[in-house]
This record gives structure tokens, sequence and C-alpha cells, in this order.
């Protein structure tokens, strides 16, 4: 696993994020990628979801979350993830069906610029629970900085 951002010595109760690489099995008849749970990503997963047909001036997301992990997948088009962690601000083109973002809890999330044909498939660790849900910004920084 390749690590991409890397916590501040303040910030140690917010998880890192990775870029992960999925194995990929190229054959004439088509490829195959696949995700296995506790080894390429690192949790166990309770929730698949995935979003098509977002018109390109939408954004989705917009939300962190208390404990969730989650892993999002570029399976077809592109899309991009900025992910925040009350602190700083990172931003990934998702374009490639055999490798995905990790970020762990309290992670801020956006996701935007979906192209035609887009689908990003989210893995997610637990099932849903709203109470897990930031979904005012300030409200998670102040959470994040402890104000």
């Amino acid at each position: 696993m390749k690590v991409t951002g890397d916590l501040k010595e303040n910030q140690t109760s917010i998880q890192q994020y990775q870029l992960i690489d999925l194995p990929k099995i190229t054959d004439p008849r088509g490829n195959l990628t696949f995700i296995e749970a506790n080894r390429h990503i690192p949790f166990e997963i309770k929730r698949v979801f995935y979003l098509y047909d977002v018109p390109i001036s939408e954004e989705r997301a917009g939300h962190a979350h208390r404990e969730l992990q989650q892993f999002v997948v570029a399976i077809s088009g592109s899309f991009d993830v900025k992910i925040n962690d009350g602190y700083q601000e990172k931003k990934y083109h998702m374009n490639c069906s055999h490798s995905g973002l990790y970020f762990g809890s309290m992670i801020w999330c956006e996701i935007n610029n979906f192209s035609s044909e887009a689908v990003c498939m989210v893995l997610a660790s637990d099932f849903y629970d709203e109470s897990d849900y930031y979904r005012n910004y300030k409200d998670f920084v102040n959470a994040i900085k402890g104000s």
C-alpha cells in the first residue's frame, strides 16, 4: 500500500488516507480486478453502494463520518474526490478501475466533476447509520479541533 497522506503531530485521532493499487489480472478475454477485506483494504466490508448517472455539474457526499471507513473506486469514467481532515485538503482524480482511495473516520469528503458514464463504487466498514454523519462542515471542524 502506498501512503499518500501523513498525519500531523496534533492529528493523532484522524486516520491516514491511502491510494491503494488493487490486483489486476490481464487477460485477452477481459481484465479482472478484485478486492478482499482486510487484505487489500483495512476493514471488513459491511456495505457497498455506487453512484451513477450523476450530472456533470453536481456534487455528491459533502459529509464526514464519526467511525465509518470507506474505499472509493472509479469503476467506469472519472470523478474527483476531495478529502479534508480539518487541517489540510487533498484532491484526487479517480479514473482507474484497479486502484482506489481509502480514508478512515473523521475525514470530510466531497465528490464532483463526474464524467458522463462515471460509476463511483464505495465500500464501507459499517451499515448505514445517520448518527455517524457530520453533514455540517463547521460542526465537523469543531469536532476535530475540540471547539
